[in-house]
């Protein structure tokens, strides 16, 4: 039987950068931060992560670091996504080398690949390594979606373990639930509905706005894990107003903001991503003071 990568709360952290390069020593500052308030795992080199400005050597020196840092103290997953199956296989397999204990692997997005061709896709990945792969479902960002049966068929394969479901349809993620073995896992890909996606049997969820909130964003999926879905409910509701400002913007622009605001180093955003607008710098601004977060 499969065994979920992680259960409760994964930061999809975001990368700092500075004079053209990763800064490991933000990084670093990042990681002490989340291993000391409670996160289950780190996502390095996803989208939170701007992986997709990076370059493969870059991508490839973050995972190494990010694994020698944390070690082994929680799994680290890996984002290894990519629009062409062949450089997901690269990209997958450079993870591995690294260290890397999982991966994070996005629908090929641009391509609207049909059900068959993404069932092709991961296929030939999860053939190509030996790590377990957790699927990603944002249909929003990529133009396409993973159909419950595509899920139970993907099922099948030893090295493919479960999804990140971010594509806010829940009716199919029931469906995905009733269709494929109690084994393969599913966590939720938006931080509000970390508590809905949890009740349906979900695991727990990767985490954007765990960026800033990592001990809330913990105790949110372990009121959930041990069914107290009354108190994970209401501290749900607590977080909307928060999840919402973290993406009043394109993510990552509105918690790489947060963050700066917060005293981080964490640097500029990666174009073509820029600085949000005006009036949403001040709804950030907000959300945090909300919180008790001190504003620097």
């Amino acid at each position: 039987m499969k065994q979920p990568i992680f259960t409760g709360s994964a930061v999809a952290i975001v990368m700092p950068f500075r004079d053209g390069g990763v800064d490991f020593e933000t990084l670093g500052d990042l990681l002490d931060f989340h291993l000391e308030n409670g996160t289950d795992a780190v996502v390095v080199c996803g989208t939170t992560g701007e992986a997709s400005t990076m370059t493969y050597e870059e991508r490839a020196e973050t995972i190494a670091f990010c694994v020698r840092h944390v070690g082994e103290r929680v799994p680290v997953i890996a984002g290894s996504g990519s629009n062409s199956t062949e450089n997901a296989v690269t990209l997958s397999r450079e993870a591995e080398r690294q260290g890397a204990d999982a991966l994070l692997v996005v629908t090929p997005y641009y391509n609207k690949a049909s059900q068959a061709g993404l069932l092709r896709h991961y296929r030939t990945i999860a053939d190509a390594v030996s790590l377990p792969i957790i699927l990603y479902n944002v249909p929003s960002r990529t133009g396409v979606s993973i159909a419950p049966e595509t899920y139970a068929a993907l099922a099948g394969h030893p090295n493919i373990v479960g999804v990140k479901e971010a594509s806010g349809n829940l009716g199919n993620i029931q469906r995905t639930r009733a269709l494929c073995p109690e084994d393969f896992a599913i966590w939720s890909g938006n931080d509000d509905e970390t508590v809905p996606i949890c009740a349906l049997g979900g695991k727990g969820v990767i985490s954007v706005a765990a960026n800033v909130l990592p001990a809330e964003m913990h105790r949110l999926t372990q009121l959930c894990l041990k069914n107290d879905f009354a108190a994970a409910g209401k501290l749900q509701v607590e977080l909307k107003d928060f999840c919402d400002a973290m993406f009043c913007e394109v993510n990552p622009i509105p918690v790489k903001t947060a963050l700066g605001l917060l005293g981080w180093r964490v640097g500029e955003l990666r174009s073509p991503m820029c600085p949000p607008s005006a009036e949403n710098l001040e709804r950030i601004k907000t959300a945090l003071a909300k919180y008790g977060l001190p504003v620097t």
